[in-house]
């Protein structure tokens, strides 16, 4: 096969200009990406061996070694891995097959520091190679396949694919240095890159280190070369820990949570598990898949092992090694295991136990934690029956009473006297459930009112139903009954003024009910308004109206319920529209003023107008009639 010329993934080509615009604080993390990528390839290569023996052959003494090249200015890691065939080069080096990927890049802020920070959440760091080499070579050869591959690029857009001889499989990496980064040549430099990062790397990282005059080269063992896992927590430092953490989720974040447990009884098995700092950026990717590695008696086993935690745990980062499975278990016998059934569980117990306690003892953390993965946290509400108790306490709302957050039991702790319900607003985004009607009358009580953001809240919150007695009811709902609430009992012989409502508006209602028809429910006064003059709310028996516009939009609902109008009877246009109804009685002019209404109410829940030239017509004639006549 000759020479292949190929174009780098758009997204490919942005992230290879980050990188050579100095997105790394520090170029040497370059080797440590490139030595997680090797360590990978020897864990999955050690992995198909226990069933395919043939594949590794007799070598089985997995590694990575560096070689420098002083005279050539060239500097080689190579590992005896799994290699990578012709596909597996394209797709691997010259696309990130991702799903949101390029939605993502285009969210980045443009500030190199800051871009730098979400560049690993690709599993690209093979990019950073370019921060220091000119042309970065890769000669690679598939266990099991006869034929090596070598792909060249200097980072600029393009590279090539061609056959390439190779004695063994495995990926050997050859960068031409860029002047100035000769550093990289000298063993001893190459052994405190390695040392500060990959000493926790469970295979030995070797350097070759060629003789002179003559003399025969030698090799040397840069690593500790022991799982980390493995090792008492009282022997690990922090900084071990973090690199630990960035060689295993690919992550350039700093971890805000450690768990490193160890379990012993009826079965065994160690976790080390992270939680980011940063949100990644595959978070709400419809596969939900988690990226914890399972290994088996430190042999790698897998990195997609839905069965071992649930979806709303995604974004934990880490390896759980298990003492008990075999070490050939395949992806069929880890499905509906006991074993694995049992490790579930007493890992989801123990995150949801010490995010608990990070809850209690550092709540402006926890705060931070929640802004980033509190909406997926919030499906275990409706997914995990066992874990729901457990999961109330982590709740965390925005509500009308501040900016801060405030929990169920908080939020209980100050309901007002005679308030029974817990009540709620669901919208798109904070700054438009702020701006709803329907807040209105609660704001002008004093009553608290949760500010719901997330779409999964429209499903856990009906799912659950009520906390502690206490009936989650949402604001946009119809029958909300202020009037008991917040107010002092009456003295003997007293009697509170109560607001009637007047003749003229009732008439006002009869023909707004009569002109809009079919298209509301009911026409009816409202005690949740005070500055505007209508708004829509659905029907006790409803479904809520966020969540059938969220349904409509992902096609998973065809129907509009029709929902019911509220007038505010002491707003002044009410007050006017009710002395017309009560001189004119019904007249195009109010069935126009009713539409208007109507309409107004749609587009304040963000509602698209079924006939907007009606609205704009109906909308030019009532200006016309305010306006003085010509002179």
């Amino acid at each position: 096969m000759a020479q292949e010329k190929k174009t780098f993934q758009a997204e490919v080509s942005r992230l290879l200009d980050i990188v050579a615009h100095s997105l790394y604080s520090e170029k040497e993390i370059f080797l440590r990406e490139l030595i997680s990528n090797a360590s990978d390839a020897c864990d999955r290569l050690r992995y198909a061996a226990l069933t395919h023996p043939e594949l590794a052959g007799d070598d089985t003494n997995y590694r990575v070694v560096l070689t420098p090249r002083k005279e050539a200015r060239q500097l080689v890691i190579a590992d005896n891995g799994i290699g990578m065939s012709h596909d597996d080069l394209v797709a691997n080096l010259g696309t990130i097959a991702r799903s949101g990927t390029a939605a993502f890049m285009q969210g980045l802020s443009g500030d190199a520091k800051k871009d730098m920070a979400l560049i690993g959440q690709f599993g690209v760091g093979f990019y950073s190679a370019f921060m220091v080499a000119e042309t970065v070579e890769v000669t690679t050869r598939k266990a099991g396949e006869a034929e090596g591959w070598r792909w060249v690029s200097d980072g600029r857009g393009e590279y090539t694919v061609e056959p390439a001889e190779k004695d063994a499989r495995g990926t050997t990496i050859t960068l031409h240095l860029r002047e100035g980064d000769d550093e990289y040549l000298d063993p001893f430099r190459l052994q405190q890159v390695v040392r500060k990062y990959s000493d926790h790397i469970a295979l030995p990282i070797v350097v070759f280190e060629a003789g002179e005059d003559g003399e025969e080269g030698k090799e040397r063992t840069l690593n500790t070369a022991s799982a980390l896992w493995t090792r008492s927590k009282s022997e690990i430092t922090a900084e071990q820990y973090k690199e630990f953490y960035h060689h295993t989720a690919h992550a350039f974040d700093e971890p805000w949570l450690t768990l490193h447990n160890k379990a012993e009884g009826k079965i065994e098995y160690t976790n080390l598990l992270f939680v980011p700092s940063s949100k990644p950026f595959d978070l709400f990717d419809p596969a939900r898949k988690n990226r914890v590695k399972l290994y088996v008696r430190r042999v790698f086993i897998t990195d997609d092992c839905p069965e071992l935690l649930p979806a709303w745990l995604r974004f934990l980062r880490g390896v759980v090694d298990s003492e008990d499975l075999p070490l050939n278990v395949s992806r069929e016998m880890l499905q509906n295991n006991p074993i694995i059934a049992r490790m579930r569980g007493q890992l989801t117990k123990r995150v949801v136990a010490e995010l608990t306690r990070k809850a209690a003892d550092a709540p402006e953390e926890f705060a931070e934690f929640w802004k980033n993965f509190g909406p997926v946290l919030k499906e275990g509400l409706y997914e995990e029956g066992e874990q729901r108790e457990s999961l109330l306490p982590l709740l965390r709302f925005h509500s009308t009473s501040g900016d801060g957050l405030v929990s169920l039991e908080e939020y209980v702790g100050r309901m007002k006297k005679g308030q029974d319900a817990i009540y709620s607003i669901s919208g798109d985004s904070l700054d438009a459930v702020k701006k709803s009607p329907q807040l209105e009358g609660f704001r002008a009580k004093g009553i608290e009112v949760l500010l719901l953001i997330d779409p999964v809240d429209d499903f856990w919150m009906p799912t659950l139903g009520k906390y502690k007695d206490h009936a989650f009811k949402s604001v946009t709902r119809g029958g909300a009954d202020l009037a008991s609430i917040g107010e002092e009992p009456e003295a003997p012989g007293e009697e509170k003024p109560k607001h009637e409502v007047s003749g003229a508006v009732s008439g006002l209602m009869a023909i707004f009910k009569l002109a809009l028809g079919d298209a509301v429910k009911d026409v009816r006064t409202s005690s949740r308004l005070t500055d505007s003059a209508v708004c829509l709310v659905a029907d006790e028996g409803d479904i809520d109206m966020h969540l059938e516009r969220l349904l409509k939009q992902h096609k998973q609902l065809d129907r509009t319920a029709t929902r019911i109008l509220e007038i505010n009877p002491q707003h002044p246009l009410i007050e006017k529209l009710g002395a017309l109804a009560g001189t004119e009685g019904s007249s195009p002019e109010l069935t126009d003023f009713a539409w208007l209404l109507l309409d107004q109410a749609r587009i304040l829940e963000g509602e698209q107008l079924p006939d907007t030239a009606a609205f704009a017509r109906r909308l030019c004639a009532a200006m016309a009639r305010g306006l003085p006549a010509a002179a």
